[in-house]
C-alpha cells in the first residue's frame, strides 16, 4: 500500500491532474469515481489506484460485486492496481468527496475524416441523418462535459472543437460528461473552417444560432444532416465563423434575454434535429 506523498507515482499523479502539456506528453488522461471506473474500457485503463476504506469495502460488501470483479480483471490483464492510503488519496484526488477509485487511461484518438466519413456511411446504409456539434473556444469545463454527454444522448456522429476550447481532460470535463468520454468521437481543428468546410462537402448542413436568425429552430425540418455552431460562453461566434454557416437560426427569448447558456443551447439544437430522425423513421 501506498502511504506516502513522497512517493514517485503520487507525484506524477498530481502533475496529470494539474497539467495539459503533461497529459498530451504521455498520452494519458485521469478519470474517477466508480460509475465511471466500472464503464471504463479495459483496453484504455493503464493503471487503477483504490484507497484503502473502498478496497476494504470491496472485500467486505456484496454491494461492491461488480467493482470488485472488474478491479479482478484489470489485475488478469496485466494492468496494475494499486492499493492507497485514505489520506494519500484525498490529496491525489481533484474532488472534494472522493469515492476512492482513481485511474489513468490513455488518451481517445479521433480523425475529422473518420468521423465524418463513418456518419456519411450510417446514412447510405441504415438512413440515419449526420448530427454534428461544432465548438469554437467554449471555456467552461462543465460546459463542454454536459455538452458531449447531451451530444451522446441525443444521437450525435462526434463532437468537433476549435483548439481554443478548454481541454476535454481536464478532470472537471470528464467528470461531467458521466462516461460519454469513453463512447462519443470528438476531435480538435487547428480551425473550425476545416471542419465546417468537410461537412458541408458531405451535404451536411451547418447552422449558427444567430440574432439574425430569420428562422425558429422548430421550423427547419434537417433533411440531410446537421452541424450546430456553438460559440464562446461570453463572445459567441466569431463574424468570420458564423459567415461560414449555410442558415442562421434563432431561439426564441422572452423576457430581457439575448441568449441561452451555451450548454442548453446545445441541447435544445441537437434534440430537434434528432426529432427529425425519430418523426421520420431514421
Amino acid at each position: 500500500m501506498i502511504t506516502s506523498l513522497a512517493n514517485g507515482r503520487m507525484k506524477a499523479l498530481r502533475l496529470l491532474q494539474e497539467k495539459s502539456r503533461a497529459r498530451n506528453k504521455e498520452g494519458v488522461f485521469l478519470a474517477e469515481g466508480i460509475k465511471m471506473f466500472e464503464e471504463a474500457p479495459l483496453e484504455a485503463l493503464k493503471e487503477v489506484y483504490c484507497a484503502e476504506k473502498l478496497w476494504n469495502q470491496i472485500n467486505e460488501e456484496r454491494a461492491y460485486e461488480a467493482l470488485g470483479k472488474k478491479l479482478q480483471n484489470c489485475q488478469e490483464r496485466g494492468i496494475p492496481v494499486e492499493q492507497v492510503s485514505d489520506e494519500v488519496f484525498r490529496h491525489i484526488s481533484d474532488t472534494q468527496t472522493p469515492q476512492g477509485i482513481l485511474f489513468v487511461m490513455r488518451q481517445f484518438t479521433y480523425s475529422l475524416e473518420e468521423m465524418v466519413e463513418k456518419a456519411v456511411e450510417k446514412k447510405k446504409h441504415h438512413g440515419k441523418q449526420p448530427l454534428f456539434l461544432l465548438l469554437e473556444d467554449i471555456q467552461d469545463p462543465g460546459n463542454l462535459g454536459t455538452m458531449l454527454r447531451t451530444a451522446e444522448g441525443a444521437g450525435a456522429d462526434g463532437v468537433i472543437m476549435s483548439r481554443g476550447t478548454v481541454d476535454l481532460y481536464n478532470p472537471k470535463v470528464i467528470r461531467s460528461t458521466m462516461g460519454s468520454l469513453y463512447r462519443l468521437p470528438f476531435c480538435y481543428v487547428e480551425t473550425l473552417e476545416d471542419g465546417i468546410r468537410l461537412l458541408q462537402q458531405n451535404g451536411i448542413s451547418v447552422y449558427a444560432a444567430h440574432l439574425k436568425g430569420e428562422r425558429f429552430y422548430d421550423e427547419i425540418s434537417y433533411e440531410g444532416g446537421s452541424a450546430f455552431l456553438i460559440g464562446n460562453e461570453g463572445k459567441g461566434l466569431k463574424k468570420e465563423t458564423a459567415e461560414l454557416a449555410d442558415s442562421y437560426l434563432k431561439i426564441p427569448m422572452e423576457g430581457n434575454l439575448e441568449s441561452l447558456n451555451a450548454a442548453v443551447a446545445a441541447a435544445l439544437l441537437m434534440y430537434q434535429a434528432a426529432g427529425y430522425n425519430r418523426r421520420n423513421g431514421k
